[in-house]
């Protein structure tokens, strides 16, 4: 045990991978109701209502992008290897992804000097929210299926991304940001807009309860080393927890729904998020490129480790202050003439 303690090469992997997944944890919560916001927008026609759903992001959603690039340095940096293969792997997906980030970024800040000639960049900012949804949905299918590796590369051609499962993940991931905005909204906003998400927001949530069934359903029945992981014993007595409290989060976000509450629907629904995310981790750990490549195979060198993580435990405190704090001084609903743009 001592050691294994000593060995910083197999223990400096499993906290790079712990900064890996709070920051891809918080990219997915954080990002994930603005980007839900841009997918309800054609829910909400009126342009004051419009006006009101982007002032209620407008504090937030530059700095809830900061944890994406924060996850794609960690992957780049500390697991160079993986990155090797599988950005090739899920290259169009993520060409479309920035892409779509791009367009959506332009259309929040020019749609406000556009008016009244404002539809195209509401249309641009719809549609770039819902593709860079999309688009995870589709790199995040296909990281699960398994990445064919030959010779410590990428083995596979420039749509093997491109299954059902996939596609799948795609509209659950979509299904699930615009549950995240609709409970933004009802946390956020008031009147008309707040009962509109709150009419939504009950189909949105046994959408995404769809898809988490599913998805926990698919991959073990396609991949026996998940389906050994979950259902061998003493696994399945410790794993069983997870669905349980995924229905227990699930229950308490309709009832938040349907009894008019405004944080206790948007808490849950960032609840189903972190356990799935749990749960996909629970699944393939310690692959980092499943089925072959471990945290520590696709680790960089230990210097080079050791120079990232100094960066990550000054950089880390500070982004989370920041974001605590902008949530705190924005908090409350935002109202009609209202606004922080």
């Amino acid at each position: 045990m001592n050691a294994i303690l000593n060995d910083q090469a197999y223990y400096l992997p499993i906290v790079l991978t712990l900064v890996l997944g709070a920051a891809v944890a918080l990219y997915v919560v954080l990002d994930g109701f603005d980007l839900g916001i841009g997918i309800l927008f054609p829910y909400y026609p009126n342009e004051e209502d419009r006006d009101v759903i982007m002032n209620s992001v407008a504090p937030f959603w530059d700095g809830n992008e900061t944890w994406l690039v924060m996850g794609g340095i960690t992957l780049w940096v500390g697991f160079p290897i993986a990155f090797a293969i599988i950005l090739p792997a899920v290259y169009l997906p993520v060409l479309v992804l920035l892409l779509a980030l791009i367009f959506r970024g332009v259309a929040f800040e020019f749609r406000w000097v556009a008016k009244p000639r404002q539809r195209k960049w509401d249309i641009s900012f719809a549609a770039g929210s819902t593709l860079a949804a999309f688009a995870q949905g589709l790199v995040l299918g296909a990281v699960l299926q398994e990445i064919p590796i030959e010779d410590g590369q990428y083995a596979g051609n420039a749509f093997d991304w491109l299954t059902p499962f996939s596609l799948m993940c795609g509209v659950a991931l979509v299904a699930g940001y615009a549950l995240l905005g609709a409970t933004w909204l009802m946390m956020k906003t008031e009147g008309e807009i707040e009962r509109r998400a709150r009419r939504i927001g009950v189909p949105l949530l046994f959408a995404l309860l769809l898809f988490i069934g599913i998805v926990s359903v698919w991959t073990p029945l396609e991949i026996e080393r998940i389906a050994e992981r979950w259902f061998s014993t003493p696994n399945f007595y410790f794993l069983s927890q997870v669905p349980l409290a995924t229905l227990l989060l699930a229950w308490l976000c309709w009832r938040g729904i349907r009894l008019g509450k405004t944080i206790t629907p948007f808490a849950s629904a960032i609840g189903l998020f972190l356990l799935a995310f749990a749960g996909l981790i629970i699944s393939n750990m310690p692959y980092m490129v499943p089925p072959t490549l471990t945290i520590w195979d696709a680790a960089t060198t230990v210097p080079s480790q050791k120079f990232f993580l100094v960066g990550a435990v000054i950089l880390l405190p500070m982004i989370l202050a920041y974001t605590v704090f902008v949530f705190w001084i924005f908090r409350g609903k935002v109202r009609a003439g209202e606004g922080y743009h």
